[in-house]
């Protein structure tokens, strides 16, 4: 057990590490709902890769990060910033937000209009699939 936790935290150490580029890429604002002045951390993106990549991750803000780790709270007012977020130029927030628009999408008709009026290359269409909230 003690041999796993280790892994953990190399890879939550390697993952911080990677902060200076993603503030760089993000511009000091939480990439997806834009929330300036606070707090953000670096978020990888299922699925996760041995060693973590900027191109797999987004830097969040704690409430996005919060509700993304449980999916089934999710405040749908606040995940309307998906709208925008869907069109980034980074694929990994394309991913991101799509996955957040598919989930809410079961049960707002807002979310799922949002979703059918974007064009992903293939590459990013194939991530998205990878994996659901």
């Amino acid at each position: 057990m003690a041999k796993g936790l280790e892994q953990h935290q190399a890879h939550q150490a390697k993952l911080m590490a990677l902060g200076k580029d993603l503030t760089r890429r993000a511009g000091s604002k939480c990439e997806l709902c834009e929330s300036a002045g606070v707090s953000l951390r670096p978020y990888e993106v299922p699925p996760e890769e041995e060693e973590p990549r900027v191109e797999s991750c987004v830097f969040i803000c704690d409430t996005c990060r919060e509700q993304l780790d449980k999916p089934k709270r999710m405040n749908v007012d606040h995940w309307r910033c998906a709208c925008q977020s869907v069109w980034s130029e980074v694929p990994v927030v394309q991913v991101l937000a799509a996955r957040v628009l598919d989930h809410l999408g079961k049960k707002e008709i807002w979310a799922r209009e949002a979703l059918a009026d974007v064009y992903f290359d293939e590459e990013v269409e194939s991530w998205i699939s990878l994996k659901a909230l």
